[in-house]
């Protein structure tokens, strides 16, 4: 025989009507102490404050008893409020007790009472006449007590507060203006330490165009997609899109970034902000957020009034970081920028096959510098820390709600005296701002200043190839004299692989001192190459080797040299010397003879063979290895 258990009750949700959601509650909801006795306590205080003028306003002193009396008898509308809150403390204790009272009260006396003014008036009719009821209560309470301290009237006694207010005003003039001086002291201190750091220039000061950036033609096709979107912005929104705001340029130094910037400018004949990357490091927490509101107000207007405006934010770490502890995702998750720069060289044959977090481990390793030192836990830095230095995170916050918040309504009349009005704001007007940032460390930004929306495309302005050195070596050659031809630029561009606009400006500028130091006026072959030498070793020293010393330099220098021929078959021999420099006694220098993106093993193990056991890859820092080391290490590569 199987025996039935017993329904047992199951935990979960409540029956209908038992939760402390039901809508027809059985019993009032218990009242706080504080609203129970706020209005007894109300009356009490105004009661005390009539006694004490009574007492302190006739002659003869009169005493605390008599003024009580005095108070009681020309204010009785004091003892009737007074009873009538009682009465409703009363009401409401029954009401938290007793179920049958609580439902004849609220369904029948004000639930009639609500379903009448719901058939009547609106929500938002009810709600200012219920203000409107509010005001007038108050407004009457303080004509009586008025009425009581003036000895006259409460109706009288309201027509007599505007004289009597008249006759305080000067003092209150006094004290306000007391007030306000004090407060634009402060507000003078922080207008001036916010301005500074942020420098505009109009369509007619901007003289950079697109035919002036050399060496970037793939960035720079792809940037003008963003000046057609900035001068045309109805052909996308037309269509259901919206025109993307925000441009990083990231890369390293030298490559371009600002100088695209300019030409964005320039091609499009609209004002150019330029932001200092220390405008927003400053002593006092704060003048960061208020140097982003005044910014994006000056953007808003310039945008305005010429029809779009683009604003710079170089070196945009300094802005944009809120450090690794915010980050706290794996690296390389967020927008593609891969590894840390500590591990970029290992490629996709090391560190990229990791998996992200493995990979986040090691950059911060890296960024650690390894082991702790001891006592490291306990360092902290003075600067910053009290007073803002550049670690304010309100700064960053404050550029991302502007940001985000250029499709708010504007406007003081707009956003309030319309609402109090039961009007709808105007929506804002449409500004076109170009928000373009650049950067060499991308991995330090914040990711919700890159997600879409905010900093919609994001561009890598990376070493120009070949044929970008080509042209850019051809634009600045063309600005001064000199003989070089074809072949010579088409050769100085390739025993300078990783050239930058800025680094090959300056060989040109620096080829030119040279000439005239020499005194002519146009720049020949042999001048880049001394230029070239001095940019990249430094100047010689101008000392002279022993026999014995400049015997066993040569020695070893050439068998660099004759190794690096015999093995390095992917790079040819730019520089041969042994003439002593700031950090080495002699050098001997390979480069790539074309541009190349990978590593090979045998590339590795040239490499090793290369490189003597007491000296740098890069050149030998000291000659005191024994001259037999050298060719022990050419025979390695016969057997």
């Amino acid at each position: 025989m199987i025996r039935q258990a017993a329904p047992a009750e199951f935990e979960g949700l409540r029956a209908p009507g038992t939760g402390p959601t039901d809508p027809h509650p059985k019993t009032r909801k218990r009242m706080p102490m504080w609203d129970r006795i706020k209005f007894t306590l109300l009356l009490v205080l105004i009661y005390a404050v009539l006694v004490w003028y009574e007492v302190v306003s006739y002659e003869p002193i009169m005493t605390i008893q008599d003024a009580m009396f005095q108070v009681a008898n020309n204010a009785p509308w004091i003892f009737v409020l007074l009873g009538l809150e009682i009465v409703r403390q009363i009401h409401f204790r029954i009401s938290e007790s007793s179920a049958g009272y609580h439902q004849f009260w609220t369904q029948r006396v004000f639930g009639g009472f609500e379903r009448y003014t719901r058939r009547r008036f609106s929500d938002w009719s009810r709600f200012r006449l219920a203000r409107v009821l509010k005001w007038l209560f108050f407004i009457a309470i303080a004509a009586l007590i008025m009425g009581e301290v003036l000895d006259t009237s409460p109706f009288e006694a309201l027509f007599q507060a505007p004289a009597l207010l008249w006759q305080a005003l000067p003092y209150a003039l006094q004290l306000a203006f007391a007030f306000f001086f004090i407060a634009f002291q402060f507000i003078g201190l922080f207008w001036l330490l916010s301005r500074g750091g942020v420098e505009t220039y109009y369509p007619d000061d901007i003289k950079t165009r697109f035919t002036d950036v050399w060496g970037q033609d793939h960035v720079v096709e792809r940037v003008k997609e963003n000046i057609v979107f900035l001068e045309k912005p109805d052909e996308i929104e037309a269509k259901g899109g919206y025109v993307p705001s925000g441009l990083l340029l990231w890369g390293p130094p030298g490559t371009g970034k600002t100088l695209m910037a300019e030409a964005v400018a320039g091609e499009t004949g609209k004002p150019y902000v330029f932001v200092d990357p220390g405008a927003f490091v400053n002593m006092f927490m704060g003048i960061g957020i208020l140097k982003v509101k005044s910014l994006f107000r000056k953007l808003r207007k310039l945008a305005l009034r010429y029809g779009g405006v683009i604003v710079f934010f170089d070196e945009a770490d300094s802005l944009g970081r809120r450090g690794r502890l915010a980050q706290q995702g794996p690296s390389g998750t967020g927008r593609g920028f891969g590894a840390s720069p500590a591990f970029q060289h290992a490629g996709c044959h090391g560190f990229g096959y990791l998996s992200p977090e493995t990979q986040s481990l090691l950059t911060a390793g890296a960024a650690h510098g390894g082991a702790e030192e001891p006592g490291q836990k306990n360092r902290f830095f003075m600067g910053g820390n009290m007073m803002g230095g550049g670690g304010d995170p309100g700064t960053l916050q404050a550029l991302l709600t502007e940001l985000s918040g250029l499709k708010k309504p504007r406007g003081l009349i707009n956003r309030y005296v319309r609402r109090l009005f039961g009007m709808q704001p105007k929506p804002p007007p449409k500004y076109r701002i170009l928000v373009m940032m650049a950067t060499n460390m991308p991995d330090a930004l914040d990711e919700a200043l890159l997600r879409p929306g905010r900093i919609d495309r994001i561009y890598k302005v990376g070493y120009p190839s070949k044929a970008g050195r080509i042209r850019t070596y051809q634009g600045y050659f063309d600005k001064v004299r000199h003989e070089l031809t074809d072949e010579h630029i088409d050769k100085l561009a390739t025993i300078t692989p990783y050239a930058t606009g800025a680094t090959i400006k300056d060989l040109v500028n620096e080829s030119l001192i040279i000439a005239i130091r020499e005194g002519r006026e146009v720049i020949t072959w042999q001048d880049v190459m001394k230029a070239k030498r001095l940019k990249q070793l430094g100047p010689p020293e101008d000392v002279e080797y022993i026999e014995r010393e400049r015997h066993a330099v040569a020695v070893h220098e050439a068998c660099h040299a004759v190794v690096a021929y015999r093995t390095r078959f992917h790079l040819e021999i730019d520089i041969a010397t042994i003439e002593k420099g700031a950090d080495y006694l002699g050098m001997v220098s390979s480069i790539k003879p074309e541009d190349q993106f990978t590593r090979w093993k045998s590339e590795h193990e040239a490499d090793i063979m290369v490189s003597s056991p007491r000296s740098r890859a890069s050149g030998c820092s000291s000659a005191t290895t024994t001259p037999p080391a050298c060719p022990a290490t050419c025979t390695r590569r016969r057997t």
